[in-house]
């Protein structure tokens, strides 16, 4: 019965380990129970009235609450391994009255002093397989807070990426080129490059799905408000007159519609075209409709 109870706990472990893998390292960063908080937040905070001011929150609470998840499991997971054994299996420095508490207790403790790598030696284990397994925990602690360290890292460049073409997106309409100055060889460079930026936004959806949950200020800096004037210069390119235009509108428009594929996939589930799907992606955050 106590090796049943102590499996429990590894598989405890086991379950945040997986989830924190499957979020920050898997190829395709499909993170099953850091994705179910995110978008849990995320709904919640749609039901909210004063919604801008809310929402800007739940992307980095988000995060707070997913890192917090994986060391709470961790911690509970290696409690649950200590608990059957303990106080037998494990040695107390003198004086100490961690013996006469509560064996939950003690175990919660020791897990917590491990997992923070403090190691205040208070308790120790005696048997020799606790004394193999329980460096571990002190190893995943550390490997927990350098991946929350990474993800941010990792996260925020994302972030930036996705503004910055919001921003030069809303720049463009402002300036309003004319169809003559769309039609040249400086449109076509300039609908290549969107294309390019496009595409690393899409990548960044599929590396980073959790940028998704991040709102994006103003309408000048928000993808959900500005990528409708995308669609709308892909329209324009793909009908001008000189052949490298109508290339570069291609492309354009080719990675819009991969980007509109992932935002549909992943999170809107709307099943339409690329301008239903834009559509879908300005109303979650709270812009509307596209801005053509």
């Amino acid at each position: 019965m106590k090796w049943l109870v102590s499996l429990v706990g590894a598989g405890l472990v086991m379950i945040a380990l997986r989830d924190l893998f499957h979020t920050l390292w898997h190829p395709t960063r499909h993170g099953g129970l850091s994705r179910l908080v995110m978008t849990a937040l995320w709904r919640l905070a749609r039901r909210f009235r004063a919604r801008r001011r809310v929402v800007g929150l739940v992307g980095p609470l988000a995060m707070v609450t997913v890192v917090g998840m994986w060391a709470g499991t961790v911690i509970i997971g290696w409690a649950v391994v200590y608990w059957p054994h303990m106080p037998e299996a494990f040695t107390f420095s003198a004086g100490s009255k961690a013996a006469q508490e509560p064996a939950l207790l003690d175990s919660l403790y020791l897990s917590l002093v491990t997992v923070a790598t403090l190691g205040l030696g208070d308790i120790a284990p005696g048997e020799g397989w606790l004394r193999l397994v329980s460096p571990l925990e002190a190893l995943i602690g550390f490997a927990l807070l350098t991946a929350m360290v990474s993800w941010v890292l990792e996260i925020y460049p994302a972030l930036t990426r996705r503004r910055v073409l919001a921003i030069r997106l809303a720049l463009l309409r402002d300036a309003d080129p004319t169809p003559g100055q769309l039609d040249s060889t400086a449109g076509a460079l300039l609908l290549d490059s969107l294309a390019t930026e496009v595409v690393r936004v899409r990548l960044d959806f599929t590396q980073y799905a959790e940028a998704y949950y991040f709102h994006d200020g103003e309408d000048h800096s928000s993808l959900a408000a500005m990528v409708g004037y995308a669609a709308a210069l892909a329209e324009r390119g793909q009908t001008a007159r000189r052949p490298e235009v109508r290339l570069a509108g291609d492309l354009l428009a080719g990675a819009l519609a991969d980007l509109a594929a992932i935002l549909d996939q992943r999170f809107l589930h709307t099943g339409g075209p690329p301008a239903e799907v834009f559509a879908a992606y300005a109303t979650d955050h709270g812009r509307g409709r596209p801005q053509p």
